[in-house]
């Protein structure tokens, strides 16, 4: 890969360092001014890859990298950073918490007027609004506070002093009730939208689903089937939470279903019954009804909470456990359900009939590269063919295609509205309390598609498959190195679409974290494909196995011919080509192409050797 993870993650460090931290405090800020989703992208720019990659981390003081040093060196010294990111951390969980104690997870800023509906641009959002819990803030608060109680964990092994001791605590206990209260408002959202097949919404699906043109019922009937063991398990596992008030509507084996996280806790979602102490939780609003876009996001928080670290460094207390596994049952049925329409029938999938087209009509190649994601999450769990794997890698260069991403745009069209001014989707039910429908705005169609295509390159095992992926992955970053910010405070961050499209308006100069947030995430899952084991050739094993025997059997005939009678050198290569071969044996199986790069130079050695004796003995 021509990206460097180490190289690029270091820059983006300077440069949040130089924009966010100021006279010894870490100031919240951007392009969208402050949230609780915002605020959060500001610190895991630092935090996650300092908590998922061992070479960036910052917990242990003494074992921080000089290079990590010299790019943090606005913010302190090793042993002034850890504390100082603390201190930012308990001043975000403060800041986002109302007097009484409860978690605010609004969306303020981040929402816009839907103006499709007919409200004009002068239309103002209420402050009632701006509060409404989102989805995005659940999620994006799992995260952070994962990465946040893996910190203090670790932090407070070295920790001597006891009022620093005492913040580190305090610290934990606050991420502890921000986290449990994102799982609840996670629960909340979740939701099971039932219909008919003669519905809108039915006739919507059997569209997408059928991609042989065949009788409805014929394929309604096929797709319940498929479908079956989700709908069980919805009706009878689902009990806390949204969801589960659908279960008598699943019932009846003539309705169709779609499952997913709306945009936020969903109108009339009961409370979680739990123990720990979250303070009030509000009432919903949204609409009871799945969103693609909230899905996957929510998806990747709860991967967050089953990850290997949580497990290790058990981040998770008893409570969270249980919510933690009820929101692990709604992840697999979710991924199920998705993939199970994504990849439904014997000819052309659906997702490779671009674009995907929601149950309300709505079609864009960006819910086709969410859908396909969801995919891609399945075959993490179902081991998929080679042949699958690589009509999901097409899948997404036709996606970089169709985004203009990888293929050159020439002047404005269409194509480009995905990157600006964004795709805005309505927030079905944010009206109800007054004031205008709500929007929400997504533009990361790049990094989306960068992350996906890098995941899926850690998946495959043939050769050809990944070297189009790791082209693609490629491809993308150079794409997204057009896009940085190159002048003012805020350079070396994202993001500045006129970079890539020079007919765009170019007046953004101040940084974007929800864009930077993402392209950090990006770079974290490169880092992560590039630290794991290379793919093992099949080939290159036999060959390598082939060339092992070849060495072995020349050596053992040199030992035999006498060799080590003829001098101390010649004894001494005769011992140092037996440790190569040793040393090719080892690596065979996981670095075969070593094995045959080292036993091919044994094999040199050993020539030269039985050429040297034959000249010695006059044998021509």
């Amino acid at each position: 890969m021509q990206i460097q993870p180490r190289q690029q993650l270091l820059d983006i460090w300077r440069s949040t360092a130089r924009v966010s931290y100021h006279d010894g405090e870490w100031f919240p800020g951007g392009r969208s001014g402050n949230n609780s989703i915002s605020d959060a992208e500001q610190l895991l720019c630092i935090m996650a890859p300092a908590t998922e990659i061992p070479l960036f981390r910052l917990d242990r003081p003494d074992a921080v990298a000089n290079d990590v040093l010299d790019t943090l060196r606005p913010v302190g010294d090793n042993l002034q950073i850890p504390q100082r990111l603390l201190r930012a951390l308990r001043s975000y969980i403060d800041r986002y918490t109302d007097p009484d104690g409860t978690p605010v997870f609004s969306g303020d800023s981040y929402f816009s007027v839907d103006e499709d509906e007919g409200d004009g641009p002068g239309v103002e959002i209420k402050q009632e609004q701006r509060e409404l819990d989102v989805v995005d803030s659940f999620s994006i608060s799992v995260t952070l506070m994962l990465a946040t109680i893996g910190f203090t964990k670790i932090f407070r092994q070295v920790v001597t002093r006891a009022s620093l001791l005492k913040q580190v605590d305090e610290l934990e206990r606050a991420a502890n009730v921000r986290l449990t209260a994102a799982m609840a408002g996670l629960l909340r959202s979740f939701t099971v939208n039932v219909f008919t097949a003669e519905s809108n919404s039915g006739r919507e699906l059997l569209r997408t689903v059928n991609q042989e043109r065949r009788p409805n019922h014929q394929v309604a009937d096929e797709l319940r089937e498929a479908l079956r063991e989700i709908n069980a398990r919805l009706r009878d596992d689902v009990t806390i939470g949204s969801g589960a008030a659908e279960g008598n509507e699943l019932d009846n084996p003539n309705r169709l279903f779609e499952c997913g996280w709306s945009w936020g806790v969903v109108k009339e979602a009961p409370e979680i019954e739990t123990s720990a102490m979250i303070g009030e939780q509000r009432a919903g609003a949204a609409q009871n009804a799945p969103y693609l876009y909230f899905t996957t996001v929510a998806m990747d928080a709860i991967q967050a909470l089953s990850s290997e670290r949580t497990r290790l460094l058990g981040l998770l207390d008893s409570e969270q456990a249980r919510l933690a596994q009820s929101l692990q049952l709604r992840f697999e049925l979710t991924r199920s359900y998705w993939a199970a329409i994504a990849t439904f029938g014997s000819g052309r999938w659906p997702i490779e009939d671009l674009p995907w087209r929601t149950t309300d009509g709505i079609e864009f190649d960006y819910f086709s590269l969410l859908v396909t994601g969801v995919v891609i999450q399945n075959m993490q769990v179902v081991r998929p063919t080679n042949t699958e794997l690589r009509r999901v890698a097409e899948v997404l260069e036709e996606l970089a295609n169709r985004g203009r991403i990888t293929r050159r745009s020439t002047e404005p069209e269409s194509a480009v509205n995905v990157h600006y001014p964004g795709l805005h989707f309505p927030l079905e039910g944010s009206e109800d309390n007054g004031g205008p429908r709500l929007a929400w705005t997504v533009a990361d169609i790049s990094p989306t598609l960068f992350k996906r295509a890098l995941t899926l390159a850690d998946m495959v095992d043939d050769g050809p498959i990944r070297s189009r992926l790791l082209d693609l992955a490629d491809a993308i970053w150079s794409h997204l190195q057009e896009r940085v910010l190159r002048e003012g405070d805020d350079h070396g961050l994202w993001d500045r679409p006129a970079g890539a499209y020079k007919y765009l308006p170019d007046e953004v100069r101040e940084v974007s974290w929800y864009y930077t947030k993402r392209v950090v995430d990006c770079l974290v899952v490169a880092a992560r494909l590039i630290n794991n084991p290379p793919l093992r050739s099949s080939l290159l094993t036999q060959i390598a196995a082939d060339l092992l025997n070849e060495a072995d059997h020349l050596y053992d005939r040199e030992l035999l011919n006498g060799t080590t009678t003829r001098g101390e050198t010649l004894r001494v290569e005769l011992e140092r080509i037996g440790t190569e071969l040793r040393r090719a044996r080892a690596v065979r199986r996981e670095r075969p192409g070593v094995a045959v790069a080292v036993t091919e130079e044994v094999l040199r050695k050993l020539d030269r050797l039985s050429a040297a004796r034959r000249a010695d003995s006059g044998v021509s």
